[in-house]
């Protein structure tokens, strides 16, 4: 299109007028108009002088030939004047673009044509998503009507390859309608998804009629139509009313017998009955019509009534839990216990509805595979929703029947899946839900977790409540702290820690390896691995919270033995044994450092724990004391609360400066740089303040922090010792290390009993309650190997195997 100004987006503007009796022209058109009025005329030529902008208008009334400013329309078309040519009589020839929607303001009839003050009309915004809908709809009725109406192929190619809605919809217009009235009522729409709308009503209409033309035609004797046109819409009545009274009343009388027998409750029986009256009302071809009908069987289509038993036999639940899960007994034992619970319940004729239990922990240590175990264990339809990346409440609540392409949320639609009203439902990666614009899906699972709520749970798209009581949720989450907060006080939070080395071996032997094995062929092989190279894969191999790292290395193996037999190296008949070094020959080198060296003690450099959704890992930190002004330097991607510790460490020191006899002048005089190995992996949380304080003390008494010791704790102004989460998790990264000697929070010695019995018994715990009880047992206090160390050229940092993204 042509650009065009009219001084501002919305300012007037004066320019002739061109009124037209037989046509209204729409933007982005190119019409060919004969002239022969003076007045329109001269309209055209002033135009072309001033600038080739017109306003063209239609006669309100056709038969009046000379009209007055009252006769014209108000809302008109800019057009754009690209070419004249004097025809033979006077008359004259011009070619015009259409550019744009304006409102006339005032017409004045001062000169021999007529000057028109005119004010754009800008076409609203509009949602790009409903307007794609709307134009894939309207070019497959287009395309239909093709087959009905000859078009020219130029015409059809370009309605097919417009992505403009409003351009699309004038193109449509201009080809399609020819009354004036109605092309003046659409060019008065400025909204382009209207006038798309209205336009597709108007092709189904057409669509519709010669639809029918053509199936009656085709029972009609052709020498009966030719002789009588009487007779021949008499017999097209004919046919209507039995089609309408036999197919279509049969199809409703059998949609009501329907409803009739689903036992749904009455408020959704009688939203059906209404729907199927609408139906009937309805032409069978019409897009209203396929809406409705979809309607109606979904909603059929949902159970109502239809329930499973629940058989819950805890004896034979303990031996599904342990056949499909190695290790994890805290989390079996709560599932039993939360079984048991429901079992008691019903027996006493109680309600079934229970806390939402959301697992969370580490990808890969079978969160969801003990969903999955708990709907078998209660004989129940298992349904898998998966949440992440979800954005829009609409996924969760279904789209409202009036967008075009409509449907149910992913909660109905799993009911109608399981097709049960009891169904076991995992929610997965709840933790991975994210708001935007168009709402909030956090806030649409609030009703559907809310057992107090869910019983009436409403979908957009069903637009009446839904049963959800009888359901059992099951949410998994890899981040609790991902989880808003109104959410989480709706679920039981179970904790699925990460494996320890003899869990993965052992869950490799017993599952990972057998499927591996059946998946690349090999099904029949004898594979022998011994216990010593099951830890060779598991410590050099893979470095994980969970398995799915494990089963990939057990698959690449599974693909090399395919390989050989195929080649004829490995006879299939024959065990095949694998030892350490035909492990590395067919896997490469080792991926990892199983114990890395950790060097010697160092001056300014403590060993921190962290926790993740991903499992533990270890943090080095490193603070270097520089001549300067006393700023305080704080790089590798460190998060605002462990900035904060930082700070909280520094004051304590300058607290405590003449018990650990620092320079009380260092805040003046002396820069701190603290920095967190592995720079790349964004860092935070307040458990590594005790780390922290102990390397900047470190560094300023020129004492060593041993190099065997890893610490976790958050701390005070006063230097008291706080309390951390994820113990367990930082003990098992601590030995995969090779540290023996781990420094916690005096109020985390509880914790000591959910770390596996060989880790907990390999390890030195010194479990503190102020910074002091830190400093003894860290910091080494022999001043003389510290002036050693002091003089010695810079000794190997701690070696760092891969850690996770983000760390707390």
């Amino acid at each position: 299109m042509r650009p065009y100004r009219l001084n501002g987006p919305r300012a007037n503007h004066e320019v002739p007028l061109l009124p037209l009796r037989n046509n209204v022209i729409f933007p982005r058109t190119v019409p060919t108009i004969q002239l022969g009025r003076p007045r329109s005329i001269h309209a055209v030529e002033e135009a072309t002088i001033t600038g080739h902008l017109i306003a063209i208008t239609a006669h309100k009334d056709q038969s009046i030939e000379d009209p007055r400013p009252e006769d014209l329309f108000e809302y008109a078309t800019l057009g754009s004047i690209i070419s004249t040519e004097r025809l033979p009589g006077g008359n004259l020839q011009v070619v015009l673009e259409g550019i744009g929607r304006i409102k006339l303001l005032n017409i004045e009839n001062k000169r021999p044509f007529f000057m028109a003050t005119v004010e754009e009309i800008p076409e609203p915004p509009f949602d790009r998503d409903e307007a794609e809908s709307a134009m894939q709809h309207i070019k497959e009725l287009h395309e239909e009507y093709t087959t009905y109406v000859d078009v020219p192929d130029e015409e059809a190619e370009i309605v097919q390859i417009a992505t403009n809605p409003g351009h699309l919809a004038d193109l449509l217009a201009t080809q399609l309608i020819k009354e004036i009235s109605e092309r003046q009522r659409l060019l008065e729409m400025a909204d382009p998804l209207q006038r798309l709308l209205e336009l597709a009503a108007i092709f189904t209409n057409i669509i519709e009629r010669d639809r029918r033309k053509d199936r009656i035609r085709g029972k009609l004797n052709q020498e009966f139509l030719e002789a009588q046109r009487k007779a021949e819409i008499q017999k097209e009545i004919e046919i209507l009313r039995g089609e309408l009274d036999g197919d279509a009343a049969n199809e409703f009388d059998a949609l009501r017998v329907q409803i009739r027998e689903r036992g749904m409750p009455q408020h959704a029986a009688e939203k059906l009955e209404k729907e199927v009256v609408r139906l009937e009302k309805m032409p069978g071809v019409s897009a209203e019509s396929t809406v409705a009908r979809t309607y109606i069987e979904t909603v059929l289509g949902l159970p109502w009534h239809e329930t499973t038993a629940d058989r819950i036999d805890l004896a034979d639940a303990e031996e599904k839990l342990d056949r499909d899960h190695f290790g994890l007994e805290q989390v079996k034992e709560r599932i039993i216990e939360f079984l048991a619970v429901r079992s008691l319940t019903m027996q006493n004729g109680g309600t079934t509805s229970s806390q939402i239990l959301c697992l969370v922990g580490p990808p890969g240590v079978g969160k969801t595979s003990l969903g999955r175990s708990i709907a078998e264990a209660m004989d129940r339809k298992f349904v898998l929703v998966s949440l992440a990346g979800v954005r829009d409440e609409s996924e969760i609540r279904g789209h409202r029947r009036t967008y075009v392409g409509a449907m149910p949320g992913r909660i109905i639609n799993a009911m109608k899946n399981a097709e049960s009203m009891n169904p076991v439902i995992l929610l997965d990666e709840i933790d991975k839900l994210s708001g935007e614009f168009r709402g909030d899906p956090t806030a649409a699972l609030l009703e559907v977790l809310d057992p107090n709520q869910n019983s009436h749970f409403t979908d957009h798209y069903l637009d009446m409540p839904y049963d959800l009581s009888q359901v059992l949720f099951i949410t998994t989450a890899n981040y609790i702290q991902q989880i808003p907060q109104p959410l989480r006080d709706r679920m039981e939070i179970i904790p699925v820690s990460q494996y320890t080395e003899d869990e993965k071996v052992e869950i490799g032997r017993r599952h990972l390896l057998r499927r591996q094995l059946a998946a690349n062929g090999v099904a029949d092989i004898d594979l022998r691995m011994d216990g010593q190279t099951w830890h060779q894969l598991v410590r050099y191999y893979t470095r994980e919270a969970g398995v799915r790292g494990l089963e990939r290395e057990i698959a690449s193996l599974s693909r090399k033995i395919a390989t050989q037999i195929v080649r004829g190296t490995i006879n299939r008949d024959a065990p095949v044994v694998m030892d350490d070094g035909r492990l590395e020959q067919m896997l490469g080198p080792a991926k990892y450092a199983y114990e890395p060296d950790l060097g010697e003690s160092q001056i300014g450099e403590a060993i921190g724990l962290a926790a993740s959704e991903v499992g533990g890992a270890i943090v080095s930190v490193e603070v270097v004391a520089l001549n300067g002004r006393g700023d305080l330097i704080i790089t590798g991607q460190a998060g605002d609360v462990m900035r904060e510790s930082a700070q909280a460490a520094l004051s304590y020191a300058r607290s405590r400066s003449e018990e650990l006899k620092i320079d009380r002048d260092f805040q003046t005089k002396t820069d701190l740089h603290i920095h967190l190995a592995d720079g790349a992996t964004p860092k935070d949380g307040p458990s590594a303040g005790i780390t922290m304080a102990s390397a900047v003390i470190s560094a300023l008494t020129q004492r060593p922090i041993r190099n065997d010791t890893a610490m976790t704790g958050e701390i005070t102004l006063r230097g008291r010792v706080l309390p951390i989460g994820g113990l367990r998790d930082k003990t098992l990264a601590a030995h995969r290390h090779g540290i023996r000697r781990i420094i916690a929070p005096k109020d985390n010695e509880r914790d000591l009993r959910d770390i596996p019995a060989n880790v907990r018994d390999d390890m030195e715990f010194i479990f503190v309650k102020n910074m002091d009880e830190v400093i003894q047992a860290a910091i080494m206090l022999d001043i003389e190997q510290a002036d050693q160390l002091q003089n010695r050229a810079e000794e190997p940092r701690l070696v760092l195997a891969a850690t996770p993204d983000v760390i707390e």
